[in-house]
Order: structure tokens, then sequence, then C-alpha cells
């Protein structure tokens, strides 16, 4: 698996051992001081441990809505390796102000110091996620934002079983607690030593320190492209829904659930695990590239499952709490672990490929302080969600309650996000048609470039070429297509929402024809990838016909790379001309069919030709189509 390979690697380990703690130490002494809260503390009741818990949370994530926008500055403005040790210093220093609090024993200073932590994790989040895309390549990116969304979670859980383990040492607890997050910060700090140097990406970045101004000026970056404004709102939300679930579980394992701290724990544990094979899982299904057709999937299954969880759960009303074997062999409680489970493993559906776009279609000099400005509205909607559970929980409503109201509106957001971006439902179509219709092997694909124009040229054997294309090449493409393909029901959903460019010949409709070219000139000049399937026609025998004049044309225009592809295996399918009419039998042809396409070496404008390239992509079909 190409995310456990990362760790091997120098660019990407020392950076991932020191999020790592970072995340550990957060939610060692976070999770710790919950527990206590919710378990420990006779001295408070229900009432008011539900207050504590979200004023916790709430000061927690504060500062991500207050310094977000300066440390977005600061990651693009500073090498990113010298940014994160002070960082981590500043940690050291946090971690040592804990010690003394504890040692006052003080729970609304303790509480306090929730918002010093949530700073420095501030000030680390724009960096986090904008050196990501500078250290790895192109093909690692999911991978690497999977593995870190895992980390991330196995932090949170490693951090809750250790601080309720320490937490319950008698008389001395609080003391092994305040020991062990200042080692961890002095080892964190270790670990950022070793991570190697990135150029910074605005080095002449002015810093400004008006607070109200750079998150105006790093949302409007945000909103330079809709796909990654609304990306990071789907973020946000994700975020909303996980502040909910995750804070509000222990006084729902113990006063709806009936379960004590060891009950509470395997319950994060599961859902901890679901977020990382979600993530991982993502990956693989991913294909290496950035699939965002699995978010409407995630998002479902975070609807359905939060559901079933409210109609699962059985309320009790004993006083004892009990552990794991006798909640286990209660009726119920394995479909509610289940449940749990997979809101994890959907979340991490939803949640990776969402961070791998909005690190993907950004501005290499902007890319920290658009993270920023992700931060800061994801900040946003966890102050609102501590808020929206509060007056929740105080209208009289149970937990149980309130996660049937956040999954309900999960699904509306959703259907908002996905109408006003139909990318996302095109995007879940081509994935659909690629990875459970046909078996698709992808050969040389890194023959196109990862940045810049290019222009695809491709043999036509079918009406799903292009969503083939789409689906295994990892920049998006603008496909040039016959217009009345363009056209076809459903796939014209498809096309349209992929930015497809219809095309007609001259005689045909030359307008159109002229604004085709117009437009494959602005895609070129934009930096885009251009798909042409020079033939002008699909093939009738399963040959490869002459290509066309228009390749030739957009060259002329535009002088790019061209990249030469083949796909083979489609002749004779539901969806090509073998026996007659395409798609026009009751019963599909083809379908679970092992299909390739195949990339060759990028051929410079000045040595393409019709005839060249021709036999360029002859020679990659061989004797299939």
């Amino acid at each position: 698996m190409q995310s456990l390979n990362l760790l091997r690697k120098r660019r990407f380990l020392p950076f991932f051992v020191t999020q790592f703690l970072g995340a550990l130490n957060d939610n060692l002494y976070k999770n710790g001081l919950l527990v206590f809260i919710a378990f420990q503390s006779a001295a408070i009741n229900q009432s008011e441990s539900n207050q504590l818990v979200n004023i916790a949370a709430g000061l927690f994530i504060l500062p991500f809505f207050l310094f977000s926008a300066i440390a977005g500055q600061l990651a693009d403005r500073y090498e990113k390796s010298w940014l994160i040790r002070r960082i981590k210093l500043l940690e050291i220093m946090i971690m040592a102000a804990t010690a003394l609090a504890f040692m006052l024993g003080s729970i609304p200073l303790l509480v306090g110091i929730l918002f010093l932590m949530g700073t420095q994790s501030a000030l680390f989040g724009p960096v986090k996620y904008s050196l990501l895309p500078q250290a790895l390549r192109p093909d690692e990116l999911v991978a690497g934002n999977a593995m870190v969304s895992f980390g991330t979670f196995v932090a949170i859980l490693f951090g809750l079983i250790a601080g309720v383990l320490i937490t319950s040492i008698e008389h001395t607890g609080t003391l092994w607690l305040s020991l062990a997050v200042l080692l961890t910060a002095f080892i964190g700090y270790g670990a950022s030593r070793f991570i190697p140097r990135l150029e910074p990406a605005a080095p002449d970045l002015k810093i400004d320190f008006h607070l109200v101004n750079q998150f105006l000026q790093s949302f409007h970056y945000a909103r330079g492209k809709q796909s990654v404004f609304y990306s990071i709102m789907g973020v946000s939300w994700f975020w909303f829904l996980g502040i909910t679930y995750t804070t509000q579980l222990p006084n729902f394992v113990r006063y709806e659930l009936g379960g004590n701290e060891q009950v509470y724990v395997w319950l994060l544990a599961l859902f901890s695990l679901g977020i990382g094979s979600g993530a991982f899982l993502c990956e693989r299904l991913s294909g290496r590239i950035v699939e965002i057709g699995l978010v409407p999937i995630g998002s479902l299954g975070l609807t359905l499952f939060g559901i079933d969880l409210y109609f699962t759960h059985n309320a009790v009303s004993g006083s004892e709490l009990i552990g794991p074997t006798a909640f286990f062999s209660q009726s119920g409680n394995l479909r509610v672990m289940l449940d749990i489970f997979m809101l994890g493993t959907f979340g991490g559906f939803y949640i990776v490929p969402l961070n791998s776009l909005v690190q993907q279609r950004t501005e290499l000099n902007k890319r920290a302080r658009v993270i920023a400005a992700n931060n800061v509205l994801n900040a946003l909607f966890m102050v609102v969600a501590s808020l929206f559970s509060l007056f929740v929980l105080s209208s009289g409503l149970s937990i149980a309650d309130l996660f049937l109201i956040v999954a309900l509106m999960n699904a509306a957001v959703a259907l908002w996000i996905f109408t006003l971006v139909p990318e996302f439902i095109m995007r879940l179509l081509v994935w659909l048609l690629i990875h459970l219709i046909y078996r698709v092997k992808k050969t040389d694909l890194d023959n196109i470039p990862d940045q810049g124009p290019c222009v695809l040229v491709c043999n036509h054997v079918s009406f799903i070429d292009a969503l083939i294309l789409a689906g295994c090449v990892r920049r998006p493409v603008r496909f040039v297509m016959y217009y009345k393909i363009f056209q076809i029901p459903l796939l014209s959903f498809i096309f349209k929402t992929a930015g497809a460019i219809p095309i007609a010949g001259a005689r045909e409709d030359g307008p159109l024809m002229r604004q085709a070219f117009d437009q494959v000139a602005i895609a070129l000049d934009n930096d885009e990838v251009v798909c042409i399937f020079p033939e002008g026609r699909i093939t009738e025998d399963g040959r490869l016909n002459a290509f066309k004049s228009g390749v030739m044309k957009i060259l002329q225009r535009n002088p790019v790379p061209v990249v030469p592809l083949a796909l083979r295996g489609l002749w004779g399918s539901f969806f090509s001309r073998r026996h007659g009419r395409a798609m026009s039998r009751l019963w599909p042809r083809g379908f679970f069919n092992k299909i390739e396409l195949i990339a060759g070496q990028p051929v410079a404008a000045a040595h393409a030709s019709k005839e060249k390239l021709h036999a360029d992509v002859q020679r990659l079909l061989g004797e299939s189509v």
C-alpha cells in the first residue's frame, strides 16, 4: 500500500511523526480532562458536566478561528521545517504551564489551558496541510492525506486511552499526566528537526496582523475556485459532525448507554479505527488520483448510520455503570458498535478526497492561506456545533436526539453542496463506471505531465471513452467531442459538468466548430489538459481510422506537448458499434470486461504530425482495440 511506503521516506516520516505526536499530546490532555469531568468528579452533575464538556471543546477550537489567518501567512512566508520547530517549542512551554495548572488543582484553569493548546494547533494546521503537496508527488497526495487522517485519529485513540489510564492513578494521576505531555512535546520537537527543508511558497509576503482583513483576503482566495470553496465547506461540515459525535460520546456512553470509561474507550476506538479503515480504503479505491466521486458515498453513509444509531441504542435507567463484557451481551449494542465504526469509515471516505482536492487545486503561493481560511471555517463550524449541542441538550432533548438531528442535517447539507457543485455526482458516476462495470488497467499514465498545458489524443472506440479517461487521468480533462455524443441523455450531464467542448464539422455547423477551437485555446492558455479524439468519429470496424486535421489546428495556435493514448478492450462492448448500433440491445454486452488505458511518450508540438500521432496510437494499440 502506497501510504505505508511513505513511512520509509524521509520527506514524509519525520513530518508524520511530528504531527502524530502533536495530535497525541492534544488528546492526551484534552481527553484526560474530559473523562475526569464526565466520570471522576463526583461533585459535578450531568447538567454541569454537559456544560463543562462543551465549554472545553469550544475553548480548544476558538484559537483556530482567531489565529488561522496569521498562521496561513506565516506558513506561506517562511520555510516550513523551520516554522514547525518553532511551533513545537511553543508546545513545550504550554505543556509546562499545564503542569503548573495541575499543581494548583483548578478545574477552570485546566479548562482554560485548552485555549493555549488550541492556539498552538491553529499555528500548525496551515503548515501541515500545505506541506504535503510540496513534499509529495501528485500521485502520493491521496495516500499522504489518508495516512495523516489515520494517524490523527489513532492519536486521538491513544491519547484517550493514556489519558484515562494515567488520570485514574490514585493521588498521583495528574502528576504523571503532566510528565507525559511534557515528554511527548519534547519527543515531537526532536522529530521535527529531521523534517527536510522546503522552499517558502511566498518569501516576499508581508505579514499583516489585522485578523479581519487577512481572513477576508484568505476567504477571497478560497472562493477563487468554486470546487475548492465548496470542498472547504464540506470539510467544515465534517468537523461540525465530528466535534458533535466525539464531544458528546462520553456522556452518551454514561447516561444513555449505561457504560463506564472502558466502554467509552472501546467505542471511540471503533470510531477511530473506522476513520483509518475508511481513509485507507479511499486511497485504494481512488487509484492514486483525487477521486471526489467517493465523497457522495461517504456522505450517504454518514446519514444512514447516524439515523440507525438513534433507532438502535437502548436508553438505560439504572445508576450502576456496566463494563465492556456486560455491554457486549446486551441486545442491540453490537449494532451500536457497528453504527459507530461505520460512521468513522464513511467519514474517512468523505474527508480524505476533500482535503486532497483543496491542496491539489490551490495555487502554491496561496495554498497555506487558503488552508488557513479552511481552518477558520472549520473552527467556526465547530464553535457553532458546540453552541448547537448546548442549545439542543438544554432544550430537554437527549444526546441520541442530537445525533439524529445532525444526521438529517447532513443529508440536507450534502444535497445543497452536490447541487451547487455537480462535479461530485459526475465523478461518482464515472467512478462507478470504471470500478463496478469495467476492470481498468492503467499503463504509463505518468507520461501525462503533472502541470502545464498538454493535448491528449486517443482512439475512439465507444460512447464512454471520455468517461474512462476522466476516471483514470489524475488531472481534470477538457474533452473535445462530437456534439451529438455531447447531447446523449445522462452522459450529457457528465460531459457538461466536466467542461467538455462540443464540436461539429465545418459543413455541419461552422460557428460551433470555430467556437470549439476558441474554447480549446483558452483552456490551454490556462494550463489545462485537453483531450481530442482525432478520428472524428467512433470506429465502425474496430480499426483505427485516419486522423483529421483538428489536432494540428490546435497545435498551430497552442504549440503544447501531445500525449498519445490507446484504449484497449472496449470494442465489442455495449457502448461500441461492433454489433450494429451502440446501446441498442436489451442485454448489455462486455460488462465487467478487463480494459486498458495506455499512455505513450509526450511528443513536442514541433515534431507532431497527423501521421506520427496516428502511428504512435496504433503502436500502443497493437492488435487490440
